[in-house]
């Protein structure tokens, strides 16, 4: 923002030069990017000050701001702008003109002033100003709306009231169909979104950003409405990046303007029409403000000042600085204040935030340079960052590389990880169509950096990450694999493609550090699993019940080929909830004693249906079993002569032990006839 020196002068007499003037304001947070001599009327050059005044300081985008940040910072009395309460010179067959609002959500507050009005040129202080600032004159009655708006920073607009068809203004949403011709000689289309100011016919202006070119003030004019508002920061700044529009008022409006505004600016404006001879106003002011807003209330404790500034601050200089800059203190006792924040400081909601005023104008060159205060950190840790830990070794000691994805993910991937779209979590305002939605799981940022690596002729991967999943209902922390290539098992062995029991031979590894609970294995039909090559990992939930925790499988093609893969590329991943596994994690380290008798190994081959999961016959085996079975494994599995069509055999290894006594070979029979007659009993069995 651009501002002379000397209209900085009319409302603050500073004792300091321009130069000194731009040092100290820099330090007070208005960055002065240049100091220029200008001409001006008096054909005497002038400093101008080039200032850069941050998004969230809109009631600094005016003389007068400036002038009350530099009253306070040289403690000079502030002069603001004359306010006369002329009365309205009665007019025969003067003009009248109604307002009516039809969105006040999107202006809170409009007021309107009828003047009678002479058009010709601005008197040469006011468009030297103009021109100084950036602003190209047109003639006194539009001059003297931009003078306003750069001396007080509120916006105004004067519309010919000859061109407003049935002499009303109504604020309303545009229909879908309207089009207004910009002052800029724009056609531009609106949609029901954006807001205007329009007669009885059609819009005369887009509230807060330009008027309309018809409407517009001409030699011909003798009365006009001048127009100044408060319209809703977000409608403004939608309306202006979609008509890719942006003015000195949107500029404004769209950081906050300040709703105590409007009639101050509409009296001065009149009062600068009638100085400098170029018309005066008529009729009664219309203000329509239905829902005045109250000023926002902070309470500020002289303690907390010193606390964050580290530094003891004056009472009476809190007391003096903040009243300069127009706040309001109330003292509760003699350490706190209540302060009736200023409308126009729409910055200002906390404590901190007056903390930040004080600090300003005291001087942050002023404040010490110390260390920040030593605290005994809490020995406290989560309990999860030592169980994270614990996990990540092992994921390392199976061979897989850590990985770190981003948290957000495409809302096309997600849907694949999800039951329907209510389990995913939304992001509001995304940056990008990459970043729709909170991962609901693990997987699709580990297939993308897997990708990433097949892309660059990386055969074997291997990655897991731990991390947490996002969904409506909660978080949950989560380890994930995803394993691709091939499978390595000895150098004297040859290379093979991994298959579903590698990957299932990790979980079971994970798991059985983890907990000593017993972990099964089921069928599923994941969405995003191969059918026939996707299982369910259930944990114990009571006595006879059970609860999933996680899953193991092939990722299904059809969810490959949207990570620029192969449908023939095969990928296993894994995927388990860690809170739901801590849960039934002991509590304490159990140490079992090494047995100190043998054990005694029996294999079983068996016929068995090929649709029956093999879970099944080994949890048959376990409750028909005595307690000396201490493991049973699966060891080969054939189809093909000699077995019936339909039906697989399957050989397992039974080892029996006992804790007290060698097992006799009677005993031992005596369990595996009773396993065998269970088999046949439940599953129709044959022995081979």
């Amino acid at each position: 923002m651009k501002i002379l020196l000397s209209w900085l002068r009319d409302f603050v007499d500073m004792p300091v030069d321009g130069h000194t003037l731009a040092r100290d304001l820099t330090m007070r947070g208005f960055e002065v990017a240049s100091i220029d001599r200008v001409p001006t009327s008096s054909d005497a050059d002038e400093l101008l000050l080039d200032l850069e005044v941050t998004a969230n300081r809109p009631d600094c985008l005016s003389v007068v701001g400036i002038a009350r940040e530099v009253a306070t910072m040289y403690r000079c009395p502030l002069n603001l702008p004359s306010q006369k309460d002329a009365l309205s010179a009665p007019e025969k067959d003067e003009p009248s003109i109604s307002v009516t609002v039809n969105d006040p959500d999107l202006c809170p507050r409009y007021a309107v002033r009828m003047a009678k009005i002479k058009v010709q040129d601005s008197p040469s202080w006011l468009t030297s100003r103009l021109e100084a600032s950036g602003i190209r004159p047109i003639n006194n009655i539009v001059d003297v709306t931009n003078y306003v708006l750069l001396e007080l920073g509120q916006p105004m607009h004067a519309f010919d009231f000859d061109c407003l068809q049935g002499g009303a203004l109504q604020i309303r949403r545009a229909q879908a169909t309207e089009q207004i011709m910009t002052l800029d000689g724009q056609q531009r289309k609106l949609t029901e979104q954006m807001l205007v100011i329009a007669d009885d016919k059609k819009p005369q202006g887009i509230a807060g950003i330009m008027g309309g070119a018809t409407s517009e003030v001409g030699a011909s004019t003798q009365f006009v409405a001048l127009e100044s508002a408060y319209f809703h920061p977000i409608s403004v700044r939608r309306t202006s990046k979609k008509l890719a529009l942006t003015t000195d008022a949107s500029y404004r409006f769209e950081r906050g303007a300040d709703i105590s505004a409007p009639i101050l600016a509409l009296e001065r404006a009149c009062n600068l029409l009638e100085q400098i001879n170029a018309g005066h106003r008529i009729g009664p002011l219309i203000d329509h403000y239905p829902n005045p807003q109250n000023p926002t209330q902070v309470r500020l404790r002289h303690k907390r000042v010193e606390h964050v500034l580290g530094q003891s601050i004056n009472k009476h200089f809190i007391d003096d600085a903040l009243k300069r800059l127009g706040f309001t203190l109330n003292p509760v006792n003699s350490d706190t204040w209540d302060v009736t924040v200023p409308q126009r400081r729409v910055d200002v909601t906390r404590e901190v935030d007056l903390i930040e005023e004080v600090a300003r104008h005291h001087g942050y060159d002023q404040l010490p340079s110390t260390f920040p205060p030593l605290t005994t950190a809490s020995l406290k840790q989560e309990p999860h960052i030592e169980d994270d830990r614990r996990v990540r070794r092992l994921a390392t000691a199976a061979g897989f590389s850590e990985a770190v994805t981003f948290a957000f993910i495409k809302s096309d991937i997600a849907k694949h990880f999800v039951e329907d779209s209510l389990s995913t979590a939304v992001i509001s305002n995304p940056l990008s169509a990459q970043f729709e939605v909170l991962r609901p799981s693990l997987i699709p940022g580990l297939i993308d950096s897997l990708s990433y690596n097949l892309r660059r002729n990386r055969q074997d991967v291997r990655l897991f990450e731990v991390a947490t999943c996002f969904k409506p209902a909660g978080e949950t922390r989560t380890i994930t694999f995803a394993w691709t290539g091939t499978a390595h098992v000895h150098w004297s062995e040859p290379t093979r493609i991994i298959d579903f029991f590698d990957m299932k031979g990790v979980v079971e590894h994970l798991c059985a550090d983890l907990t000593a609970a017993e972990i099964a294995f089921t069928a599923t039909t994941a969405p995003f699993l191969k059918t026939g090559q996707a299982a369910c990992l259930c944990i114990p939930d009571g006595k006879d019940s059970t609860k999933a925790i996680g899953v193991v499988g092939q990722l299904a093609p059809a969810v490959v080929v949207q990570f620029d893969l192969s449908e023939t590329d095969v990928i296993y991943v894994a995927e388990i909830n860690l809170d739901a596994l801590e849960e039934i994690a002991p509590n304490k380290l159990c140490v079992t004693p090494l047995p100190r008798h043998p054990s005694i190994i029996r294999d079983l081959s068996i016929v068995i249906p090929e649709t029956l999961p093999a879970s099944i016959v080994r949890g048959t085996i376990m409750e028909s079993a005595p307690d000396t079975l201490v493991s049973i494994r699966e060891f080969d599995r054939y189809v093909g002569p000699g077995v019936r069509a339909g039906s697989v055999s399957l050989s397992l290894r039974l080892s029996f032990r006992a804790a007290d006594r060698t097992l006799t070979d009677a005993e031992v029979q005596q369990s595996i006839d009773r396993v065998v007659t269970s088999l046949i009993d439940k599953h129709g069995v044959q022995l081979r």
